[in-house]
């Protein structure tokens, strides 16, 4: 017996066909399962290639900092300036979610492989608690947890700032 099943309903990607038609640019916000971080030298000519020429879309920006882009739901892109990278940087960067509630133990796993290859965890000005870990190939995977969401916090006002609202229950944003 498998334990797989049928979880198309799930995904934006169409059933695959002649008359396969793509789905429409997905505005919404979301906890991103998982994204990409890129650096890039010239934020602005990054920004015009990927939404004018793969068809990505402006979802916000921190001018100067960071712009995140989206084309279907799930499809999630981060631009960064080169400069807030390291010397030498990993290969790759990839985040995936997680909950609070697993940080530690991720922490403690890939340090008793690793012991150097952890750095965090630290807290963000969107509200998360991030852990970032160098893999053995010098990829940067970023463990983001969403921390609960508090109206009046310094997060929230990051996070208004840039357009970004909590919906109506008061949930993360």
């Amino acid at each position: 017996m498998s334990d797989y099943y049928n979880a198309f309903e799930t995904s934006p990607v169409p059933a695959p066909g002649p008359d396969a038609v793509p789905p429409e640019l997905f505005r919404g916000i979301y906890g991103m399962p998982a994204f990409v971080t890129i650096p890039t030298s010239d934020l602005a000519a990054s920004v015009e290639f990927w939404t004018q020429g793969l068809g990505f879309f402006e979802l916000f920006a921190i001018p100067g900092s960071l712009v995140h882009l989206r084309r279907w739901a799930f499809q999630d892109v981060l631009l960064v300036p080169a400069e807030t990278v390291p010397e030498h940087p990993p290969a790759m960067s990839v985040s995936f979610s997680c909950v609070l509630s697993q940080l530690d133990s991720l922490v403690e796993d890939c340090r008793a492989l690793r012991p150097d290859s952890v750095e965090g965890p630290r807290d963000t000005p969107w509200n998360t608690r991030d852990v970032e870990v160098i893999t053995p190939e010098n990829a940067r995977i970023v463990l983001t947890a969403a921390k609960p969401f508090v109206p009046d916090s310094q997060e929230a006002r990051n996070l208004e700032a840039i357009g970004i609202t909590p919906p109506d229950n008061g949930g993360p944003a």
